[in-house]
């Protein structure tokens, strides 16, 4: 009787406690979903864990891997909008969604 007790005392909150530093560490990944480049800028497209969100990360073609991104936009709705505005803004694309 003296065991289960022990294991109701000390193993519930132990596994309860890992798994909210689990679910904490999972809730806040972003993911990659694609990169690419355009005119003098590459890009990596990335999205939030439950695709709520898409921004993008654009760097100078000639810097290297390892730099700190040129820069970081802010959020879009949806992939598609995200490279549209990587497009028309960065790569120099003449497309009808282009404000001009």
């Amino acid at each position: 009787m003296k065991l289960i007790q022990i294991l109701k005392v000390a193993v519930i909150p132990v596994l309860t406690v890992f798994s909210f530093v689990s679910t904490s560490n999972t809730a806040l990944a972003d993911y990659l979903n694609s990169q690419g480049s355009g005119g003098n800028y590459r890009y990596e497209l990335w999205s939030s864990d439950d695709n709520s969100g898409y921004y993008l990360k654009i760097w100078s073609s000639k810097a290297s891997q390892n730099s700190d991104a040129h820069s970081t936009t802010r959020a879009f709705a949806s992939s598609r909008e995200a490279l549209i505005y990587f497009d028309c803004n960065y790569a120099e694309r003449s497309l009808p969604e282009c404000p001009r």
